[in-house]
């Protein structure tokens, strides 16, 4: 089974874990949005993307970060996450993929990340896969390990996989 995990969000990334492999990592996929250089989900694109890395007769689960709003933040961002979050949902609905759900303070319980850093969950993934390193070698990566980090966490709770 493939587990395909989304950090949502125009920064956000997507990885494409079976059992505890990583197979692929990606980040989302944006366009240009009018002339103030905005940037807006390429939902095309994640299409793309997630067709490449399934195959049709294979079972597929697809598990995104359950986010809501934060305070302090602006009411045009808060807008443009959620619609990014929901065309997300939209894309899995259309490629007829079970979608799931996983609040962040579940999956860093999970794997002990709770009032850490947020680049603590890419110092994780390296620990883990330390192949990853050079494609996680950036600061802004840290969205790169979270898809990785909520695949993972599906796949030790819901699917009781012990390895």
């Amino acid at each position: 089974m493939k587990v395909i995990g989304i950090d949502p969000g125009l920064s956000g990334a997507i990885a494409v874990l079976e059992e505890k492999r990583v197979l692929g990592i990606f980040d989302m996929p944006v366009m240009a949005e009018g002339k103030k250089n905005k940037r807006q989900l390429n939902s095309a694109q994640l299409v793309n993307v997630i067709k490449a890395n399934i195959n049709q007769n294979e079972e597929i689960s697809v598990v995104v970060e359950q986010v809501n709003a934060m305070p302090g933040q602006g009411v045009t961002s808060m807008f443009n996450f959620g619609q990014t979050f929901g065309a997300i949902k939209g894309v899995c609905a259309a490629l007829k993929l079970p979608i799931y759900f996983v609040r962040p303070s579940k999956w860093k319980k999970h794997f002990e990340l709770i009032n850490s850093s947020k680049d603590s969950s890419r110092t994780k993934v390296i620990e883990m896969y330390p192949t990853l390193s050079d494609q996680l070698s950036k600061k802004k990566d840290v969205n790169k390990s979270d898809a990785i980090l909520i695949a993972r966490y599906y796949i030790e709770t819901s699917l009781k996989v012990n390895n």
